[in-house]
């Protein structure tokens, strides 16, 4: 089993939503028992919590669903756990590199890192842009090739 792990600050917004876009990709791709994946954050201040009302109607209007995701925080097992742990942003991807330490062997990345052809490297945080539909297009893009790569790189 592949797993993937997405991180951005609270788990709340960006992260849950990649959780749940990659989750229906993995679904269409046929590779639901090949493919694990889940979210976290780097604060803890919404551990527990249910995603933002923005991202839940986002992705309902897309048809996905958000139903038994909560905000949970970064932990040192997720760093050894997980084969790919992918940041929202630089902030968060020097966090998880603090937490990983200089010998571990996950690979980590920034989801834009996978559409170098776009002219942002991070997906700005809608919980302070409120601009969801941006952060939905950016993360839907960086999904459909993260998993491209994924899929390429484990064979499958």
């Amino acid at each position: 089993m592949v797993r993937v792990l997405f991180v951005c600050l609270g788990n709340i917004c960006r992260s849950p939503m990649a959780e749940a876009l990659f989750r229906e990709q993995v679904k269409e791709a046929g590779l639901e028992g090949k493919i694990e994946v889940d979210s976290a954050g780097t604060g803890g201040w919404h551990v527990g919590e249910q995603p933002h009302e923005g991202t839940r109607l986002k992705l309902g209007e897309k048809g996905i669903g958000t139903e038994g995701m909560e905000g949970r925080q970064l932990s040192q097992a997720d760093v050894e756990e997980f084969e790919y742990v992918i940041a929202m942003d630089a902030e968060n991807l020097g966090n998880i590199h603090k937490l990983a330490g200089r010998d571990s062997d996950v690979y980590t990345a920034r989801l834009l890192d996978f559409v170098p052809d776009h002219e942002m490297d991070d997906v700005p945080d809608p919980f302070f842009t409120g601009d969801f539909d941006e952060a939905y297009e950016l993360i839907e893009e960086g999904c459909r090739r993260l998993l491209a790569f994924v899929r390429e790189r484990e064979g499958l």
